[in-house]
């Protein structure tokens, strides 16, 4: 089940985005969330924007992630590559899971998709399990872009054939 992150899902959210790192660092990411961020700041910006959701399974969460309308200004400016469409677009980002269920991004997307045309995100170039599932979603490789503390990330965006 998807829902809506409440305010007492939020230590649970942050113990996700512990595993979330544990798990980029076990599997050659190791710079990508460094300690402390995704913030609880952040987490409840998600919140108060109506944009963060969690994945529960048995009533227990599992995965989180925010899903927010663009445009989002780190998606400004992409480099090596293109946006494939110009039209109104929503985000994915501080997509995470706990590893405990399989297929959870795969669940996470569909959920975004049944309810945008145009979807965009980004994942570290290191975080190659995020990029396959990012690819096996169906979104398409666009380009690099920059995050708001100036690190790179490669970009992918998705859109729904007519």
């Amino acid at each position: 089940m998807i829902r809506k992150t409440l305010d007492t899902d939020i230590p649970a959210v942050m113990a996700i985005y512990d595993a979330a790192r544990a798990f980029m660092r076990a599997h050659g990411n190791a710079t990508q969330w460094p300690e402390g961020t995704p913030s609880a700041e952040q987490l409840a910006a998600d919140i108060a924007a109506d944009g963060s959701y969690v994945c529960e399974v048995d009533g227990r969460v599992v995965a989180t992630f925010a899903f927010l309308p663009g445009p989002d200004e780190c998606y400004d400016v992409i480099e090596d590559g293109q946006w494939r469409s110009d039209a109104p677009y929503a985000v994915l980002h501080r997509v995470a899971s706990d590893g405990t269920v399989h297929g959870i991004a795969a669940a996470m997307f569909a959920f975004a998709k049944e309810r945008a045309d145009h979807l965009r995100i980004d994942t570290h170039q290191d975080n190659l399990p995020m990029q396959g599932a990012i690819a096996k979603a169906g979104f398409k490789r666009a380009g690099i872009v920059y995050v708001s503390d100036g690190t790179p990330r490669v970009a992918f965006d998705w859109l729904r054939e007519a």
